[in-house]
């Protein structure tokens, strides 16, 4: 899995604060979110999530990286191609994201059809 950016001390007596540490922006859930469909480019993935910055999006995929939750392949070639995808471990995060996003469709059907909504 590669080295992970919390010790054996600092992980929170708390397994979903542990969970929430390591996911628990906006920006890693929509990057989680591309990444459960295929892997991504740099580029691409910066254009499909809007409002991350270059620099943002940069320090979410080498956190996400280190904590083993994606992977980083380059190929060679000009232009350098790099390609990020969802380690194993984090593929074993659908279920999580998926039930976020059926909450959310529920939610957002809930708000719709609430009386006096306008829309």
């Amino acid at each position: 899995m590669g080295d992970v950016v919390l010790t054996k001390a600092e992980l929170p007596d708390c397994p979903v604060a542990t969970a929430v540490h390591l996911i628990g922006n906006k920006w890693k859930l929509l990057i989680l979110r591309n990444l459960l469909v295929r892997p991504w480019r740099f580029n691409e993935m910066l254009r499909s999530v809007p409002g991350i910055s270059r620099k943002v999006l940069t320090d979410n995929l080498r956190s996400m990286e280190v904590d083993g939750i994606i992977t980083r392949t380059v190929y060679p070639g000009l232009p350098l191609r790099v390609e990020y995808a969802l380690s194993e471990l984090g593929g074993s995060m659908r279920p999580i994201i998926e039930a976020l996003q059926a909450w959310g469709e529920g939610y957002q059907e809930l708000v719709r059809n609430a009386p006096g909504q306008r829309g």
